[in-house]
């Protein structure tokens, strides 16, 4: 396809958002990835135990549905010489992509592959620039539902003549300050091309409308060709948090990332938690913030930090994709992930809003701070109002949900609440909880009907 026709399909009307048939993309995604657990080495036979223990594990019964394939599943060699259509490698793959989306499907579930929109993937593998409408057919052939879709290796025409400043990968631990840029070194978040000045130093919006500009055109050129499918394909917008995304990627994707990519250390978990704490608007039905795959069961967090990982990406409203061997987890971390309440509260068919911080703690409100991001949070559910009080110190704290202070509940009022990490109920509660917390780890307080205290 040319240049021509490619701007030509990407400025097709925009719509306010991406509301797909049969409700798919409305409430975040639930699954498991390759990535966080194998990298490239991944084959038929890895997406297939992974298929098998979402069902025999009890995640499928607690609403995980999609199993995809990362990077590195298409043949180095290149494209069919005839057809143009990307080439499984057959090794890896020797029924093909059909043949283990047919697999997946045979167990209730769904499959997801992985692209880009350069020329090549961040593994060196074909992508889909230039070829949308014939990898968009090629996907729905196959039986895909779910498209990654990465943002490396743009040809340097498609790159922007200047970024958002977030697109500075130092961005997320150095951040900002009074709601600008403490960096205006120009940057660029691609590879091989030279550095591109800040469009702005403001954040997170910055007043320019990045919707006209390349790097949403090629994420926008997928959109269209996917949609002139006959099959619905989820589309999940992995583009880095690159030009305010939450400004304009709810009328092209259901979910885009914003940030670069999580490990699994603390370190970078409460980073990138810390970025999206002020991002907590722009999440809703059909669309929303992806602070990256679940890092539980990697590395080397404690049964805390697991904790504090899942509540809060739970709570941001945030696509919850496992990306771990789910043979090797412990009860603990099975539990974690299946938490019934923190589900419930992600996948709330009534209300479409994420919890949001009401107080920061330690710090000032707003204050950007990497090592030491909000502390209180809350949100509205159809179960009733969820807190959650995060301990970021290396000490065990005391810290008190005070009614006072959360905007969905009365200052004076008494509540039945729960402890939604063991599901027992604490009581009848007036003005306040106190609870004493490890280091790192999370409180989450389910509030429900008011009661009296007896």
């Amino acid at each position: 396809m040319s240049r021509a026709m490619m701007l030509a399909m990407a400025a097709l009307p925009a719509v306010l958002g991406l509301e797909l048939p049969g409700g798919v993309g409305r409430l975040p995604a639930l699954g498991w990835n390759s990535w966080n657990a194998y990298g490239c080495d991944i084959d038929s036979a890895k997406i297939m135990q992974a298929a098998n223990a979402v069902v025999s594990m009890g995640f499928k019964d607690a609403g995980y549905n999609y199993v995809n394939s990362d990077d590195c599943w298409s043949s180095l060699d290149g494209r069919d010489p005839t057809t143009h259509q990307l080439v499984p490698n057959a090794t890896k793959f020797p029924l093909g992509i059909k043949g283990i989306a047919d697999q997946v499907h045979g167990l209730g579930l769904k499959f997801g592959i992985y692209s880009s929109a350069g020329t090549m993937t961040c593994g060196r593998y074909p992508a889909s620039l230039g070829y949308e409408m014939v990898d968009a057919y090629t996907f729905a052939s196959w039986g895909v539902d779910y498209l990654k879709y990465d943002n490396c290796f743009p040809s340097e025409e498609w790159v922007d003549d200047c970024f958002a400043c977030n697109g500075d990968p130092s961005f997320d631990s150095i951040g900002k300050v009074n709601g600008s840029c403490t960096n205006s070194t120009p940057e660029t978040p691609y590879y091989s091309v030279p550095k591109r000045p800040f469009c702005a130093l403001e954040w997170p919006v910055d007043g320019v409308n990045y919707t006209a500009k390349y790097t949403a055109l090629r994420f926008r050129i997928m959109e269209n060709a996917l949609l002139a499918q006959n099959r619905t394909i989820l589309y999940s917008l992995c583009e880095w948090g690159v030009d305010e995304p939450w400004t304009w990627a709810n009328a092209t994707g259901n979910s885009w990332r914003m940030s670069n990519d999580i490990n699994p250390s603390w370190s970078r978990i409460v980073q990138i938690l810390n970025v999206n704490s002020f991002l907590g608007e722009y999440t809703n039905f059909y669309g929303r913030n992806d602070p990256d795959m679940l890092e539980v069961g990697n590395g080397n967090l404690t049964v805390e930090e697991e904790r504090t990982h899942f509540a809060l990406w739970a709570m941001m409203k945030a696509p919850l994709i496992m990306g771990t061997d789910l043979t090797k987890l412990n009860a603990s971390q099975v539990a974690i992930l299946q938490n019934k309440h923190l589900l419930a509260f992600n996948q709330d068919s009534v209300v479409g809003e994420p919890a949001v911080p009401y107080k920061w703690g330690v710090n000032q409100d707003y204050t950007f701070n990497s090592t030491f991001p909000a502390q209180y949070w809350s949100g509205a559910s159809s179960n009733g109002t969820m807190v959650a009080m995060f301990n970021p110190f290396n000490q065990s704290r005391t810290m008190t949900a005070l009614y006072s202070e959360i905007p969905e509940l009365d200052a004076g009022g008494c509540y039945d609440v729960v402890d939604a990490w063991t599901g027992a109920g604490m009581g009848c509660k007036e003005n306040s909880v106190d609870v004493t917390l490890a280091a790192h780890d999370t409180a989450v307080l389910l509030f429900g009907a008011k009661c009296i205290l007896g």
